[in-house]
């Protein structure tokens, strides 16, 4: 039989090895043409980085206030569960002490030989389920009566606080899914943020941080001169506040942060009345529910003033239509004009201004 064999392919020599290494080259040459052309980023203007940059600034700012709120309400959360923890505690060891004594009552009873059938709750390891049953309290004298039925209460109180500690536990939990949620996407915003504004030249980048469409304005010497100057505002408390936002002038932006070496938005204008002696809460959108509303025409140095259609962002009034703001990462606690953002409203935390 013959063999099948496979034919030897003879090497390409001359023109048609030189012909065959042409194709090649070119066919490389095109998948990695078309293979550029898939993954280049598209060149944006300078323009067009700095409106892309604040909307992506804008979409972490809101996310910011988000997560700020998140946490407020995490903390609340965890210092509720404490609580409760340390009540439940407080409790068990109440009840042990109730039990301690009612089991002594108890022995007393079986060394005389009367035991009351009722006590034996009290030397079971389930003593709930026993007293749901029996009726006890006609069995006994009128001291253990009222003895086991403040034993029983106890038994309640403690079933009762140990549940709403399960449930606050649970909405911690889910408090905590959504500050990681929020933190993510601060995190994913401002990276995105960082990466377009890499695109731009050093001068354009210096351009953007100093006038940033829509975000920040340079302070001036003479707007640094006021800080060693008075501060004047209709009420004291907001004279406090201004001065406080004053001297955090030039401390960085970081998302998240109350002070007192660094700001975000809400955290600054939170500070700045603190020292004033006035409690803001957390956030943006809850800060402009705190005090009397203002219209833009009637500001007053000390107003919070709002931006945007989401209430995202906040500063505080300081005069001649300027305010101190904490604007975004990479830009510090500066002055800026109120009218380089979307009005949304202000109000006035302090009655008297």
């Amino acid at each position: 039989m013959a063999a099948h064999r496979k034919p030897r392919q003879r090497p390409l020599t001359g023109p048609a090895a030189r012909t065959a290494a042409t194709l090649t080259l070119a066919g490389a040459a095109s998948a990695t043409a078309f293979q550029g052309v898939g993954h280049a980023a598209p060149r944006l203007t300078p323009a067009q980085v700095k409106t892309q940059v604040d909307k992506l600034y804008q979409e972490a700012e809101t996310a910011t206030e988000n997560y700020d709120g998140a946490k407020e309400k995490a903390a609340a959360s965890e210092k509720s569960l404490r609580s409760l923890r340390d009540q439940a505690a407080r409790r068990t060891e109440q009840l042990n002490t109730a039990r301690s004594a009612l089991g002594s009552t108890a022995s007393a009873q079986y060394r005389d030989g009367s035991i009351d059938p009722s006590l034996q709750v009290f030397l079971s390891s389930s003593p709930a389920q026993y007293l749901d049953r029996a009726a006890y309290v006609e069995r006994v004298g009128d001291q253990q009566a009222a003895e086991v039925t403040g034993v029983r209460r106890q038994i309640g109180q403690l079933s009762q606080l140990r549940s709403e500690a399960d449930t606050t536990l649970s909405g911690l939990r889910t408090q905590q899914a959504v500050l990681k949620k929020q933190k993510t996407t601060v995190q994913s915003k401002i990276r995105a943020a960082e990466a377009l504004l890499s695109r731009l030249s050093a001068p354009e980048r210096s351009q953007y941080e100093s006038q940033g469409a829509g975000r920040s304005a340079t302070p001036q010497a003479a707007d640094r001169s006021a800080v060693r100057g008075p501060v004047t505002a209709p009420d004291p408390r907001a004279a406090r506040a201004v001065a406080f936002a004053y001297s955090a002038l030039g401390k960085p932006y970081v998302w998240g942060a109350t002070g007192p070496s660094s700001f975000d938005c809400s955290g600054l204008t939170q500070a700045a009345y603190r020292s004033a002696g006035v409690s803001l809460p957390r956030t943006t959108y809850t800060q402009i529910n705190s005090g009397q509303r203002v219209n833009r025409s009637e500001l007053a140095p000390g107003d919070l003033v709002f931006f945007f259609s989401g209430i995202s962002h906040v500063g505080i009034y300081v005069g001649n239509g300027m305010m101190i703001h904490a604007p975004h990462p990479g830009a510090p606690v500066r002055l800026a004009p109120i009218g380089q953002m979307p009005f949304a409203g202000a109000t006035r935390p302090v009655a008297g201004t």
